[in-house]
């Protein structure tokens, strides 16, 4: 028989033999009664309030036969014991690797390899449907060199760059695995895949399990040659550029000016391939506005971040780098704020797809040791706000092209990133040379107010101060705020139904950020796994 138990509290030098001896005096059991003991969760518990920083466990039992079937009286009482059934759910489709690929007349395309896209040519090929995996940019392998040279001399690439290659915009990012999604089956497939491919067992317990750009860079090529060897094949260099339908039935998808025929495409192409978007707009697909948010992104000192977050046990080995989220309730005319996509130990990015605009992302590497630690400070902006209330869908695309604009103006026109300290910021003062105590960024002193709109900067400046007042050991003037951060979600949805296909063009799968129907790398994947579980079926 099998428990599991939860809110099982250890120190921060807990080994197998503690953890054992935790679950033997929660159970009140004799040793020999329990197999197995296996740690399934694990999260650290930062409040302090009775007891140092230490971690909560979830933790799988397996009981002996000599136990018996039924509860101890003592166990109904309380509620973190659970018997965990014989046979759990997997809650995914049941397909058999290396079916006949006559199943479909046409190959499948997916359009984009990032997670979303990705996941879903994985487990199309596992069906045997030999997909068509077709991305604008470049290999992993090959990303790099274009990415280098534009930090380092703001030569773009339109179609090789931080947003566009295998691995998506998030393979120059946290690489941060946290997600909100409630589909334990599917976000279990996807973590076993990463660490097939790579990605260290931690990741399978821990509550906010983080890769970094430089494991990423190893895991998406394995991934990728699982994809050929299941009977996929990988295209690069390959750009979507039109739609072939026949009464709403997608018949073909036109590569590069040429057509492949097909009558399914999982379009997973991010949410900064704006031009996909006008494309579909052109080609009759139902899109959407969306609610999205804007702001800034500020980078202070990690030692810091771990001082406010762990106290005396900030450094600790175990720990590694803080986390934060922050979030600020709507105060008058002043709308709410909250932090996003925080980076500990990592570095503020350039980020472009197109000439002459300019957004800032995060990053990190999986050791996370930079020194500072970078956050996205947002402020939630409404169709209303942009002009898709009015019916346009592509609006809000426009509406960041300007902010963007403003940025790469501010920054000397050469993606340079415009910043200035945070107390300058917040006391709307003349920005100062910018610090050299910051991790190095393309960066020059700028009036962050003239790049984003004037309610946005009023609720950063209301905002900021009171929420990093939380983390009192955070010291405002050694903090910097760059501009701006525009592409954390999408600010359309391309709409679709159940079936996960769009309404007007049957056989279009659109799915992940870009879609707007996730939001990170897990959800993403998830959504692009669902949707090939969805095409199989």
């Amino acid at each position: 028989m099998k428990f599991q138990i939860t809110q099982l509290s250890m120190d921060l030098e807990y080994t197998d033999e503690s953890v054992l001896r935790a679950v033997r005096g929660r159970l009140i059991v004799a040793e020999p009664m329990i197999l197995s003991c296996t740690v399934v969760r694990r999260s650290i518990d930062a409040r302090r309030i009775k007891r140092p920083v230490c971690f909560t466990l979830t933790v799988d039992v397996e009981m002996a036969e000599a136990f018996g079937t039924n509860l101890p009286a003592s166990w109904k009482k309380m509620r973190d014991i659970k018997i965990i059934p014989d046979s759990a759910p997997s809650g995914l489709v049941a397909i058999q690797t290396g079916a006949s690929s006559a199943v479909l007349p046409y190959r499948p395309v997916v359009v984009g390899a990032g997670p979303a896209g990705l996941l879903a040519a994985w487990r199309l090929a596992q069906a045997g449907l030999q997909p068509i995996l077709i991305e604008r940019g470049v290999s992993t392998e090959q990303r790099h060199s274009s990415v280098k040279k534009f930090w380092s001399q703001g030569v773009l690439n339109e179609d090789d760059n931080v947003l566009f290659g295998e691995g998506g915009a998030g393979l120059y990012s946290d690489g941060k695995l946290t997600t909100q999604s409630k589909l334990r089956a599917e976000m279990r497939t996807v973590l076993e895949l990463l660490v097939q491919c790579g990605a260290d067992e931690s990741i399978l317990i821990d509550a906010e399990p983080h890769l970094g750009s430089d494991r990423l860079g190893q895991i998406v090529p394995n991934l990728r040659q699982r994809i050929i060897a299941a009977g996929g094949d990988v295209r690069f260099g390959a750009k979507l550029e039109g739609l072939e339908t026949d009464g709403g039935q997608l018949t073909g998808v036109i590569v590069n000016g040429e057509q492949i025929e097909t009558r399914n495409c999982i379009l997973a192409t991010g949410h900064s391939a704006r031009d996909v978007y006008h494309m579909l707009h052109r080609d009759g697909v139902t899109l959407a506005p969306k609610p999205f948010a804007v702001g800034v992104r500020v980078e202070m000192p990690q030692p810091q971040i771990d001082k406010s977050q762990f106290g005396q046990m900030a450094g600790h080995e175990r720990l590694g780098a803080a986390n934060f989220r922050l979030t600020r309730k709507p105060q008058g005319r002043h709308r709410a704020c909250y932090s996003f996509c925080m980076c500990p130990g990592g570095m503020v990015i350039a980020c472009a797809s197109s000439p002459g605009m300019l957004t800032t992302n995060g990053m990190s590497l999986s050791h996370r040791s930079s020194g500072y630690g970078n956050a996205a400070f947002l402020v939630p902006v409404e169709p209303g706000d942009f002009g898709g209330a009015v019916g346009d869908p592509l609006a809000g695309i426009a509406w960041q092209g300007k902010i963007e604009a403003k940025a790469f103006e501010a920054g000397g026109g050469d993606f340079t990133v415009p910043g200035c300290a945070l107390d300058d910021f917040l006391a709307r003062r003349d920005p100062r040379a910018l610090s050299e105590n910051r991790e190095p960024l393309r960066a020059v002193a700028a009036d962050i107010h003239a790049v984003l709109p004037n309610y946005i900067t009023q609720t950063l400046r209301n905002a900021i101060g009171p929420m990093m007042r939380q983390m009192q050991d955070v010291d405002p003037k050694q903090c910097t705020v760059y501009a701006a951060e525009t592409r954390s979600s999408s600010p359309l949805r391309i709409l679709r139904d159940e079936s996960f296909q769009s309404p007007s063009v049957r056989g279009l799968y659109p799915v992940g950020e870009g879609a707007g129907y996730a939001g990170g790398i897990v959800t993403s994947a998830i959504d692009g796994l669902r949707a090939a579980e969805s095409l199989c079926e």
